[in-house]
């Protein structure tokens, strides 16, 4: 098994909670992780027909069968049990209990929060990083064949053709999904709506443009958006709060979860392809900020990436915070650095320096080359340290 880092954190929590809630995409490694670090822990899938249906009709004497605690994956599948083990972690008074895992975001933290407040600490367990890769030889010197992989583990841990095994994900685990969530009745209005969603990658979300060309209404699109980032297909970065006397859109940025599920989307097959993609920056600005997305999942830092956008479109890709400090990225993806390319990062902080209130700011700058260095005080990265 490829380690991964949000192991140390599970582990620690364990120590302190009674219930660990570990949530994620489906085939993010969420069940392989928590059974190699609970190896004495019995495991039930509420997948099972039969298992779910005890859970749901009897969640009291389902529990009953675990007095030590176990592994429980796809929770959201019995809601009705999250009651019932309130009161069980409340008696034994234990740590460690109980690992629920499940892939419905939205459907398993309602249950979860409303029931075991208090009681259960939550991580998100997204797929690979570029570190765990890199920690493990299995990173590429060419970030376009990333692109075209993505990063979920078993594309990794076996010979797979990742653009076949990338559809079959979207077909079994995607569409099932979103169609028990939304009761979609016209399938290929979704699968169109899904390509053009992907296709819009990396870019500012226009729900009416998005809606008008998948051929639905603007309520159909912002609720399939829902479900998509239910399903940990979509996620969001929204714009930074802090205009230094700027107006500034008011518009979100949508990512596609998994930079590899894109481009299966978009119909890219192989690096060649991808190459000479016109998205191919999109993708990896995609890609680059999955990674700072990960690296806050696996860390537990509950602070929201942004990215910060004027009237007249000086943009920076992302925004991040600590406290009273304040760190800007830019994301390029050419494998070296144009002159031009700190422009809007100089201009962002000229304003932050002159009209925000932070006591330390960064500049930096992710790109498509190998080499770290400091160029006009901006931090310049390759994507394979990140």
């Amino acid at each position: 098994m490829i380690p991964r880092h949000a192991a140390p954190r599970i582990l620690r929590l364990l120590d302190g909670f009674p219930i660990v809630t570990v949530t994620g995409p489906r085939q993010s490694g969420k069940t392989t992780l928590v059974r190699e670090l609970l190896p004495h822990k019995p495991y039930v899938s509420l997948e099972s027909p039969a298992q779910r249906e005890f859970a749901r009709s009897q969640p009291a004497d389902f529990l009953r069968q675990f007095p030590a605690g176990a592994v429980i994956d796809e929770a959201q599948n019995a809601p009705e049990l999250f009651s019932e083990m309130q009161g069980v972690v409340d008696a034994s008074g234990h740590m460690g209990l109980f690992v629920l895992t499940g892939s419905h975001n939205l459907s398993l933290l309602s249950g979860v929060t409303q029931s075991l407040a208090g009681r259960t600490a939550l991580v998100e367990l997204l797929p690979l990083s570029i570190a765990e890769l890199r920690g493990t030889g299995l990173l590429d010197a060419n970030y376009a064949s990333h692109l075209v992989k993505g990063f979920f583990p078993a594309i990794y841990a076996r010979s797979l053709e990742p653009f076949e095994w990338l559809h079959a994900y979207l077909v079994t685990y995607a569409e099932r999904d979103a169609r028990q969530l939304a009761a979609i009745q016209d399938l290929g209005a979704f699968q169109r709506f899904l390509k053009l969603t992907a296709a819009r990658t990396g870019q500012l979300l226009n729900m009416q443009s998005l809606a008008s060309d998948a051929g639905v209404s603007d309520k159909t699109a912002k609720h399939w958006l829902s479900i998509l980032e239910t399903c940990y297909l979509v996620h969001f970065v929204h714009p930074h709060f802090a205009n230094f006397g700027k107006r500034l859109t008011k518009s979100p940025k949508l990512y596609m979860a998994d930079v590899g599920m894109a481009a299966a989307l978009m119909g890219i097959q192989n690096e060649s392809q991808m190459q000479n993609h016109p998205l191919r920056g999109a993708l990896f600005e995609t890609m680059v900020v999955n990674e700072f997305r990960k690296n806050r999942c696996n860390t537990g830092v509950r602070d929201p990436l942004y990215f910060w956008r004027d009237n007249i479109g000086t943009e920076v890709d992302l925004i991040l915070e600590r406290g009273n400090e304040i760190a800007a990225v830019e994301i390029k993806s050419g494998i070296s650095v144009a002159s031009d390319a700190f422009g809007n990062l100089k201009k962002w902080q000229k304003y932050a320096t002159e009209r925000g209130s932070f006591s330390a700011i960064y500049p930096g700058l992710v790109y498509g080359g190998d080499t770290r260095f400091t160029r006009e005080g901006v931090d310049v990265m390759p994507w394979s340290g990140l």
